[in-house]
């Protein structure tokens, strides 16, 4: 048994109000919290629990397409070594449509390689960066050396005028 705040919850309860925010059925956590007098926080809990047990819980009442990436990857799990005829029977159950479950499994599979491919391509321009500072460091170097030679020109400058006297009086 299940206990919060003083209320148990049996097994088959938390079992069946979890079943609920699975498709087909995937109500959202609120309307179910309300109907039931279960604490948001308690269902939230309940959701999250079977989640890290492998269950996909959306219960957020939104279409299959709208789903969490973590439910679209749990419904892919569940269904990567089904034949045919068991994936067609789990769609019927679920309110799914096998093109959906494909598409979720192609995006998986593909996932590592937009990581690589994105990863690669950050590098080169992370390299490019990086060139591209060091050479504005050498251009900002060359010109407060420049500044400073003139800096010190122009004190020399007022220095000899004030020792010699100024030359244009003359």
């Amino acid at each position: 048994m299940t206990r919060k705040n003083g209320v148990r919850y049996s097994q088959e309860k938390k079992e069946a109000i979890i079943k609920r925010m699975m498709p087909p059925n995937n109500e959202s956590v609120a309307q179910i919290s309300k109907e039931e007098g279960i604490s948001n926080v308690t269902l939230y809990k309940w959701r999250k629990e079977a989640r890290a047990a492998g269950v996909a819980t959306p219960g957020n009442g939104q279409t299959s397409e709208n789903w969490s990436s973590q439910d679209k990857f749990l419904i892919v799990m569940e269904t990567f070594a089904m034949n045919e005829s068991e994936l067609a029977e789990y769609c019927r159950k679920k309110g799914l449509y096998r093109e959906q479950i494909e598409s979720w499994k192609s995006v998986c599979l593909q996932a590592n390689e937009q990581s690589f491919d994105e990863g690669k391509k950050l590098n080169g321009v992370l390299k490019e960066e990086k060139k591209r500072a060091k050479q504005l460091e050498k251009e900002l170097q060359k010109k407060e050396k420049a500044l400073a030679e003139a800096a010190a020109l122009l004190l020399l400058r007022k220095k000899a005028q004030a020792i010699w006297g100024d030359d244009e009086e003359e």
